[in-house]
């Protein structure tokens, strides 16, 4: 057994990250139609990318909480 080797998967790149956004954004949305605290999002995969992007890039990107509110404002404001 080499020492140091772990089961985690490898670090994701920038690039990777930024390839995912559009999707962590929708698996954002759905998680909030489905009425999930936002404790439980900030549970999930997508929440850990969209903060690693953020904390990479962040004049690019926004902070997870602040996307979090706007949805949520965007989805209140359809119905």
């Amino acid at each position: 057994m080499a020492s140091g080797s772990s089961s985690k998967e490898p670090a994701l790149t920038v690039g990777q990250l930024e390839a995912g956004y559009p999707a962590c954004c929708k698996a954002l949305r759905l998680l909030l139609q489905e009425g999930r605290t936002l404790t439980e999002i900030q549970r999930t995969v997508c929440w850990e990318r969209l903060d690693l992007l953020y904390k990479a890039l962040p004049r690019q990107y926004r902070d997870p909480v602040l996307l979090h509110g706007l949805l949520k404002r965007q989805m209140a404001a359809r119905t």
